[in-house]
């Protein structure tokens, strides 16, 4: 992998990354950019103890452009738009609308492949496990930031997620704090370390769920299964077998086979409705261990964590959305219509070729 870093006309960080290691990046954005201004601002909340990011400035970003118009495609002849070069493997940079900037963390765009009509599930595994080292990096550079505590790689797809560009991209956010939902697996691991005299909570998740009905799918590195409790219809959490805080851990092998893992489980939620569907939405979410200080946590220490990826669908059968309404919006109660074994039974039928 070469990685190729240079500034956008407005001062942001554009990030290159190539298989090929003679690759020369030097593009430059001809664009009369502004510096970017931002107003974003992380609130607490004093009864619930978590946080909101108030982001006005979000309101002017680009909103379902034409694909000819695409900021995420290459820029072409008088065309330009945020990867001033022709081609790219890999692209990462800065938000140009973030929800965190400055001391309220960092929002960055990873561009999965300059192709505006593919998606994740058409990349090859070369390219796939390109994507993977990007991520590991940015996950490296951003935790070395003084405003961050944790590093987020995430997916959204699909319109009825709430994508504003159809161009096949993700995001990384770099928190300034320990996001909730990480905070209620630490205190869960922390109470099951106490109360089991030291035993890991994730490792006995998952061999639990090895032992039961619910895997999807399993090799030598990595287990994809139904978790047990899904609040999702369609929803699989992706494990490493050997327990790593977060990318940075991942050994070799595991690396070299998440690639074909992965893939796999996209193309098989793209399967799960039956052919004739429209692309099954999804968010895919690595969960990372934070950089900072678990003193909170009684007893829990950075490796105590284990590194997954959770991959689900709003979609609860055909031409139906799960929408989060009284119970789930209200009181944070999930209703799932789908038992999980039914979810992991369907994703074990529609197996790739």
């Amino acid at each position: 992998m070469k990685k190729t870093s240079t500034r956008l006309a407005d001062g942001r960080e554009l990030i290159y990354y190539d298989s090929r290691d003679d690759t020369v990046r030097d593009a430059v954005d001809r664009r009369p950019l502004d510096r970017t201004v931002t107003t974003s601002e992380v609130r607490r909340d004093p009864l619930l103890g978590d946080a909101v990011a108030i982001a006005s400035h979000r309101q002017g970003r680009i909103y379902h452009p034409p694909a000819d118009e695409c900021p995420l495609c290459p820029s072409e002849g008088d065309r330009l738009s945020e990867i001033p070069d022709s081609s790219y493997d890999v692209a990462v940079f800065e938000n140009r609308f973030p929800s965190l900037a400055g001391d309220s963390g960092r929002c960055e765009v990873v561009c999965f492949t300059s192709n505006h009509d593919a998606s994740f599930a058409d990349l090859t595994e070369e390219q796939a496990a390109l994507v993977l080292e990007a991520w590991t990096d940015r996950t490296a550079e951003l935790s070395h930031l003084p405003a961050v505590e944790q590093v987020f790689c995430f997916e959204n797809r699909g319109a009825e997620i709430g994508v504003t560009l159809g161009h096949p991209h993700g995001q990384i956010y770099a928190y300034p704090f320990t996001t909730p939902r990480t905070a209620l697996m630490l205190r869960s691991l922390a109470a099951h370390k106490e109360a089991t005299g030291g035993e890991n909570l994730f490792d006995a998740v998952l061999e639990r769920e090895l032992a039961d009905e619910r895997v999807v799918l399993e090799t030598e590195h990595w287990v994809a299964f139904v978790p047990f409790s899904a609040h999702w219809p369609y929803e699989v959490h992706l494990y490493p077998r050997r327990r790593v805080p977060d990318l940075l851990g991942l050994d070799e092998g595991a690396r070299t086979e998440f690639p074909q893992v992965y893939l796999e489980l996209l193309r098989r939620f793209d399967r799960i409705f039956g052919e004739g569907e429209p692309p099954t939405p999804y968010i895919s979410a690595w969960h990372q261990a934070p950089f900072g200080t678990l003193e909170e946590f009684d007893g829990v220490v950075r490796e105590d964590f284990a590194l997954h990826l959770e991959l689900f669908t709003i979609r609860r059968t055909s031409g139906k959305l799960k929408f989060l309404a009284g119970s789930e919006s209200g009181m944070n109660v999930f209703i799932n219509d789908v038992p999980p074994e039914n979810a992991a039974q369907r994703l074990r039928e529609v197996a790739s070729s």
